[in-house]
């Protein structure tokens, strides 16, 4: 007698809150991360997944580029999600020997006889964008070697290839003086038994994951209202992971994007007083790097209207 597959079980969205009321503080906000919660995954799987599918068909040189010297360290990230991911979610992925099974989609991939490049199938198999980081003994800096990235928020993989850090954050507004010595120190200490998480997050008018322009908007939505901000706006965060690879020792660096609609926030009316204070705390450099400048007229007496009124 067969036995009847197994129903797919998904975890619950993560309910993440990335702003903080009080003085504006440029941080990393690194915390430890359990390799048991590296991946996420929801129920935006498959319709993530076919997304990842979409652009990586359509617009491949956009969402995905590596250097030969990565090939290594791409091999690695792969043998290490199938070796996770049959375990952790075990009615989502199967082990098949030389195959895993997406259950979800009913793709088999052989681990052994490619027709993608590694980090290429790697970043099917999972809601997160890969990016992969390696030492430069020339320039005592860690260079971005690798990436699949379908779900930028506000940049392009072309511009960023072979850049070190600070050239990749060079647009983040006070990155240089505040952060950029801490993270590259941060870097070279990293460990491969001490992986970290962190959070971004940013407000939207598109809920869109394929965001890679908008960085400076400062043109105004007049769609945009303090009647209609909650329905009009997204909140988007970015769960990030950083780990060093045991083999390679290069840096993985993973985001998962997740976008929620602002309205939302009724039902939480001291996170909407929280995200307000985050906003009028903000200095106009971040404000702007944001795009969040254009919104705020709207958003703010929108928060003020559904946050706590003590």
């Amino acid at each position: 007698m067969t036995a009847s597959p197994v129903a797919p079980v998904f975890p619950p969205a993560p309910d993440y809150v990335p702003f903080r009321a009080g003085p504006f503080r440029l941080l990393a906000g690194l915390q430890p991360l359990d390799l048991q919660d590296w991946i996420e995954i929801d129920g935006q799987f498959a319709s993530e997944l076919a997304e990842k599918e979409r652009l990586l068909r359509e617009r491949h040189h956009e969402v995905f580029a590596v250097f030969p010297e990565a090939l290594a360290s791409s091999m690695e990230v792969l043998e290490l999600l199938a070796a996770h991911l049959p375990m952790r979610f075990p009615t989502l992925y199967r082990d098949e020997g030389d195959l895993l099974c997406n259950l979800v989609t009913q793709q088999r991939w052989s681990l052994s006889q490619q027709v993608l490049h590694p980090l290429d199938l790697a970043g099917r198999l999972v809601q997160e964008d890969l990016c992969l980081m390696r030492h430069d003994l020339v320039t005592d800096t860690y260079r971005l070697v690798g990436a699949s990235l379908c779900f930028p928020t506000r940049w392009r993989l072309v511009e960023k290839m072979g850049h070190a850090l600070t050239a990749i954050h060079a647009p983040v507004a006070g990155y240089e003086e505040q952060l950029a010595v801490t993270v590259d120190r941060f870097f070279d200490r990293l460990k491969v038994e001490k992986p970290v998480w962190r959070l971004n997050w940013g407000l939207i008018d598109d809920p869109a994951l394929f965001q890679p322009t908008g960085h400076g908007r400062q043109e105004v939505n007049p769609d945009i209202t303090a009647e209609n901000a909650g329905e009009k706006l997204w909140i988007r965060m970015e769960r990030q992971t950083l780990r060093r690879l045991p083999r390679t020792q290069d840096v993985l660096f993973t985001i998962r994007v997740h976008v929620r609609p602002l309205h939302e926030l009724r039902a939480h009316p001291e996170r909407a007083d929280t995200l307000a204070s985050a906003l009028r705390n903000m200095p106009e450099p971040t404000r702007l790097y944001k795009s969040l400048s254009p919104f705020l007229d709207a958003v703010l007496p929108w928060l003020e209207r559904i946050g706590n009124k003590t």
